[in-house]
């Protein structure tokens, strides 16, 4: 131990004692102690600044105001490039996931097709996810405008104002992605006002999200079996959707660039706009043949109730299936039910075919019994007879007897047109007959004011 260091020991156990006051009759070397300056002899401060006191020494760092500054500013560099660094990889990291969501999401089967012309690039708009992010406020559950197995639809306003609807899946798997993008496809080469449009997609997010056009009044189905009392289903306005359906379901079969088969034809696929007029949504699982082809041979889809029975047994979906779909369609505007229902009174659990039901209550002469009672109020017995026998038709087991929906649209139209032009008729004999009342001789002054209090 060096000379400095047994000093500064006896030093540091003096001032001890000192302090403690236990030992009696020791000599006042404090001023000895005192005067010992140990930062002038060997000390273990080196090129630090050495401090004396009492009893011992301490040593710190030599560094200025300067020197101080200078560390904080390299300090404060140091964590700003740290953070940079950070946003850098996290922006490319985000960017790695949205280029394998792209990808997984069928993008490059999509963009294959954007390029070989079999999608409409004017219609289709590959959307990014923060414009969807920000148009339905981060998917908010006050936007929810419905929801199903598949996915859920959001209400969303773009930049430019205009509304759509969002549908957003629920989980990803091979076939539902192919799926999605043959929607996107039979869509965009789609242009019929009773037909909703498709305005884009979005395949950098985790599932995909598909954007249309909104459409504000709800489903067909809701205003059939939940009988909205705002809007009542009149006899014109059930000939009217129907009617528009076939149209759009002809023009699917015959008149697209190459024939559409919608294959999930449901109350719960037709959506109401502002002004009531139908239109055929949800082509998730249709498919566009070639114009030789005669149907297609795949996997049994659909839904019950609605899906043909020649279908379900052969495996073979042909035009002729949707026609019987939009056959049970029509039966719901006739009667108001649903197309599957239990059977009350029934002590087991029993579901009843609205289409077997509705066939056997023709065949029976109960038509009369089963159609909706606003229907049998508003429309005659002409005109629900002439629907009722376009509906039975569709509704053929065997698939070669049942019209094609051109046939059915121009029935239905002719329906329609008379109806109309009964109206306008009726209306217009109002008209006259007060026109010839009131050329038949002069009126006198109490008659015109009997006719002003009635209004």
């Amino acid at each position: 131990m060096s000379p400095s260091s047994w000093v500064s020991r006896i030093n540091r156990m003096l001032l001890w004692v000192f302090n403690k006051g236990e030992i009696v009759g020791v000599p006042d070397i404090s001023a000895a102690v005192r005067y010992i300056d140990e930062c002038k002899g060997i000390n273990e401060c080196g090129g630090d600044v050495c401090e004396n006191f009492v009893g011992g020494y301490s040593c710190y760092s030599n560094i200025t105001g300067s020197g101080c500054v200078g560390s904080s500013v390299g300090l404060l560099l140091i964590l700003i490039g740290a953070q940079q660094v950070h946003k850098i990889v996290k922006k490319r990291k985000i960017t790695a996931c949205k280029k394998m969501f792209f990808k997984r999401n069928g993008g490059l089967l999509l963009e294959q097709q954007l390029s070989s012309g079999e999608v409409n690039v004017d219609k289709i708009k590959l959307f990014n996810s923060k414009e969807l992010e920000k148009a339905t406020n981060n998917f908010s559950i006050d936007r929810i405008l419905g929801q199903g197995g598949q996915g859920t639809v959001y209400k969303g306003m773009l930049e430019d104002g205009r509304i759509v609807a969002v549908k957003k899946s629920k989980k990803v798997d091979k076939s539902m992605l192919s799926g999605f993008i043959n929607e996107v496809v039979i869509l965009s080469q789609i242009n019929h006002r009773n037909v909703v449009q498709i305005m884009g997609c979005c395949l950098e997010t985790e599932v995909p999200l598909l954007v249309y056009e909104f459409i504000p009044n709800g489903t067909l189905s809701q205003y059939i079996q939940e009988q909205i009392e705002e809007f009542p289903l009149t006899w014109d306005i059930r000939l009217q959707i129907a009617t528009e359906i076939a149209g759009a379901l002809s023009y699917l079969h015959s008149a697209a660039s190459f024939p559409i088969y919608h294959r999930d034809i449901k109350s719960a696929n037709i959506l109401l706009d502002e002004k009531y007029r139908a239109k055929i949504a949800d082509f998730g699982t249709s498919r566009s043949i070639s114009i030789d082809q005669t149907h297609l041979t795949t996997c049994v889809h659909g839904t019950f109730g609605y899906l043909d029975p020649e279908y379900f047994q052969s495996s073979q979906f042909t035009e002729k299936s949707d026609v019987y779909s939009f056959g049970v369609v029509l039966v719901e505007l006739l009667t108001g039910q649903k197309p599957i229902s239990a059977v009350t009174g029934s002590q087991e659990e029993e579901y009843r075919s609205l289409a077997t039901y509705f066939i056997t209550s023709m065949q029976e002469d109960r038509l009369f019994n089963v159609v909706d009672a606003q229907v049998l109020q508003e429309g005659s017995e002409t005109e629900i007879q002439l629907v009722a026998n376009v509906a039975r038709r569709c509704l053929n087991l065997n698939g070669r007897n049942r019209p094609t929906m051109r046939e059915v649209t121009s029935e239905l139209e002719a329906v329609l047109m008379s109806r109309k032009s009964l109206i306008s008729a009726q209306q217009n004999s109002d008209g006259i007959d007060f026109v010839e009342d009131d050329s038949v001789g002069n009126w006198d002054v109490e008659s015109l004011s009997q006719v002003s209090a009635s209004y």
